[in-house]
């Protein structure tokens, strides 16, 4: 198990150390050096593969490392059947992407930063799918938000990418925070932090009054991460990342992170009315909302985009469904999508690369110059489009298969899945046909066949949907009927072959083709239609988030205007009212007054002299005309502390405070020096009577707070332990001078640091000459531009 436990830990991290090494193999080898880089996430999908045997058993495979054993928090790993085919997933196409983005920026001179990003993200996203403990889960969920920022904004210099970049990453990252809000809820109900241990407590999430709640936090976090209505806007914007990163990120992985969440915890939070309304509405306007806007789009990325959108609400609404027909068909449409979607986004990628273009109606005719080209994109389209005998057929039966039924609910969600599906056949075959039949078009390059690095990855992931059909029966018992028993929590046997079956499901598939090729017929009047409808409906949630950021940036001006005017005065006041509050409303709220004092008997006299002596300080800073002369009254507090300091047999804190004073002291009155002494306060009487209030108030405070400290008992815990050990650990007689050199010398050492830092202050505003005022001008908030 060590062994295992080794290596599971080094295939975590070998797109992290694929990561740190691709700029210097970029820069040795040029494009050629993908091949090198390949075998990394290779190396890994070797070794999750060899799992799949024990996995299919019911096996699960556990590890990791204890981190804070107190709480219980692990870096650990937990493979099932849906974490293992997440895993072989991920770095399965991860080796296609590597070996495709080496031929796609050819040349490109941040091809090396490119491959670092993309490692960077294939770590995260596989540390997401196996992670166990939940604090290890989170810390690599925000970081798919960070990595695919980075690669969405790859093309940083223009705006556009940025602004996609920036838009996945305040979308993603918020419902990050919010699903960090769930997981601790979880921990809450349940007192575990790990994914395995969750299954026997499903009744205990489910009854809790939280359970709501936590539900709500889940769902955001995994509905901003699998773009389902209304956060699907981010998904397409993010097509201005490199084609790569759209056949890898927004169709095999990333998006369907949010998906794994739900997988993951539906054992435990499934099974509700709550999830079985809103996950199947969700998605259902997901799936009807993505496949329509992907019509009005000529982008070949910007179809596929919206037809991920649009699949992804399907995978959300028969998660949430509540039947295992529904898991089934979810786990196999999960694996088909994947393939045909990674390779259909790499097919645009290659027509681009290859004619300069990427708009559909300038596309045409490419098939006598591009035969192997359009073979991989039939392939693929067929597959999406749900025809036999495809991977993506099995899914299709199976999900009417599920959703079909008498009573309204079903009929509902069947008419949608009818309507998406479609839509969704219609723009495979636009994909995957339409530019390779017909006229030939001018195109902006000459069309070629793609070179082999282009082709290669698309090819496989085409081919294993036809491959993973025709032997369904090995599919099902090592990915399909594993992955549905992880989704389910209990054993599952998919049996679905691609030989059509009369029935119900058959009839329903034929109805979703003939409206498909009718859709795919009248393809420019449906663009035009659906064109039509959306400027008629006006903004839409891409506009909304614009106007949101411009208002929160307002909204940020206007309120630091308020809390930050640049006078420290109103500042200092601010905090003093701050203390002033929490001094003294608890004690209040709470009872916690402490007893009036008894008047202490047989003071001497000379301490009578010291109270005197500080009363007296104390008038001559109220009654002193000018500041300077309010700074040095203000040394004799400070002295007169330090003389009862002495009396009361603390003379290192004594000999402290007369430094402290005498230094403040003269600092103070050197820096007055160089400053304008006004000989009256300028206040006006209602400003220092509200001064002396607060004053008042934080004095009060305070004086109650010690005397409430002094009323308990003391614990003399401390005491005993730096009376026992200081000379034996630290070897000093003085327990003071142990204490502040050894036992706290970090924070001594910071103290000093501070004193330090505040001298070289001091010592620069005493030589500073008089000069011209730099004026701060801010900015003007009716001027905030956002990026259309």
């Amino acid at each position: 198990m060590a062994g295992v436990t080794g290596l599971t830990f080094l295939a975590l991290c070998l797109p992290l150390l694929g990561a740190l090494l691709s700029p210097f193999v970029i820069r040795r080898l040029g494009a050629s050096g993908a091949w090198l880089l390949a075998a990394v996430p290779f190396l890994s999908f070797l070794h999750f593969l060899r799992f799949i045997s024990g996995v299919a058993r019911g096996e699960v495979v556990t590890g990791g490392y204890s981190w804070v054993p107190s709480y219980n928090l692990s870096f650990s790993w937990f493979l099932d059947g849906l974490s293992l085919t997440f895993a072989l997933l991920i770095t399965g196409i991860g080796t296609l992407i590597v070996l495709y983005a080496g031929g796609y920026l050819k040349g490109h001179p941040q091809q090396g930063r490119f491959f670092s990003f993309i490692f960077l993200f294939m770590g995260a996203m596989l540390g997401v799918v196996v992670s166990d403990s939940f604090l290890m889960f989170f810390i690599f969920w925000e970081l798919t938000s960070i990595t695919s920022f980075l690669l969405i904004g790859f093309d940083h210099e223009r705006e556009a990418a940025r602004r996609a970049a920036l838009q996945a990453l305040v979308v993603t990252g918020g419902g990050g925070l919010c699903l960090l809000a769930g997981l601790l809820f979880l921990w809450n109900i349940t007192g575990v932090t790990q994914m395995s241990l969750l299954s026997p407590f499903g009744d205990v999430v489910r009854g809790s009054p939280f359970y709501l709640a936590t539900l709500g936090l889940v769902l955001c976090g995994a509905f901003t991460k699998s773009a389902q209505f209304p956060f699907h806007f981010w998904l397409p914007n993010a097509m201005e990342a490199p084609t790569p990163v759209s056949a890898y990120l927004h169709s095999a992985t990333m998006v369907k992170a949010g998906v794994y969440l739900l997988m993951r915890l539906n054992p435990v939070m499934g099974g509700t009315p709550a999830w079985e309304i809103l996950l199947p509405f969700f998605g259902g306007m997901t799936l009807v909302a993505g496949s329509a806007l992907a019509i009005a789009h000529a982008d070949l990325k910007l179809k596929l985009a919206y037809t991920t959108v649009s699949s992804l609400g399907l995978l959300v609404l028969l998660t949430g469904f509540g039947s295992e027909y529904a898991i089934e068909a979810a786990v196999l449409y999960l694996v088909a999508h994947s393939l045909f979607k990674g390779a259909l986004f790499m097919i645009a990628g290659v027509l681009d690369h290859e004619t300069g273009t990427r708009d559909i109606t300038k596309l045409g005719g490419l098939l006598s110059a591009m035969p192997l080209t359009f073979a991989i994109a039939m392939l693929a389209a067929i597959s999406m489009g749900g025809l036999p005998p495809f991977f993506g057929f099995l899914a299709k039966e199976e999900i009417y298969a599920a959703l079909a039924g008498g009573n309204l609910r079903s009929l509902v969600f069947t008419a949608v899945a009818i309507f998406g599906n479609a839509l969704m056949f219609a723009i495979a075959f636009s994909v995957g046909l339409k530019p390779f039949v017909g006229q030939a078009a001018e195109t902006p390059k000459h069309p070629n066949e793609a070179p082999v690095l282009l082709w290669l990855g698309p090819g496989i992931l085409a081919a294993l949907g036809l491959a993973l059909a025709l032997f369904s029966g090995i599919t099902h018992h090592y990915i399909s009927s594993p992955m549905a028993s992880a989704v389910q929590g209990d054993a599952i046997d998919v049996a679905i072959s691609p030989m059509p079956h009369l029935g119900l499901p058959l009839a329903l598939s034929v109805l979703t083709v003939i409206l498909g090729v009718a859709v795919y017929w009248k393809i420019e009047l449906a663009r035009a239609l659906m064109v039509s409808f959306l400027q008629a409906a006006g903004p839409g949630p891409d506009r909304g988030f614009d106007s949101f950021i411009a208002g929160l940036v307002r909204l940020a001006w206007r309120v630091t205007r308020i809390v930050q005017p640049g006078r420290l005065e109103i500042y200092v006041t601010c905090t003093f009212v701050c203390l002033a509050l929490i001094l003294l409303v608890p004690p209040l709220l709470y009872g916690e007054l402490p007893s009036f004092p008894v008047w202490p008997r047989g003071v001497q006299l000379h301490e009578w002299a010291i109270f005197l002596l500080a009363v007296i300080g104390l008038a001559a800073v109220l009654c002193a005309r000018d500041r300077l002369t309010a700074i040095i009254s203000l040394g004799i507090q400070g002295f007169s502390v330090a003389l009862i300091f002495l009396l009361f047999g603390a003379p290192d804190l004594s000999f402290t405070q007369f430094m402290v004073e005498t230094l403040s002291v003269v600092i103070l009155a050197l820096v007055m020096t160089r400053l304008r002494l006004s000989p009256t306060d300028p206040r006006p009487l209602l400003q220092r009577l509200g001064d002396g209030s607060i004053a008042l108030a934080c004095g009060l405070g305070f004086a109650l707070l010690l005397m409430r400290a002094t009323e308990g008992p003391f614990n003399a815990a401390l005491t005993d332990f730096f009376n026992t050990y200081s000379k034996t650990i630290a070897h000093g007689a003085n327990v003071v001078n142990v204490i502040i050199v050894d036992f706290r010398g970090t924070d001594t050492l910071g103290e000093i640091a501070v004193v330090a830092i505040t001298g070289l202050a001091i010592i620069a505003l005493i030589r500073m000459r008089a000069g011209g005022e730099r004026k701060l001008v801010a900015p003007d908030p009716d001027r905030v531009e956002v990026a259309e």
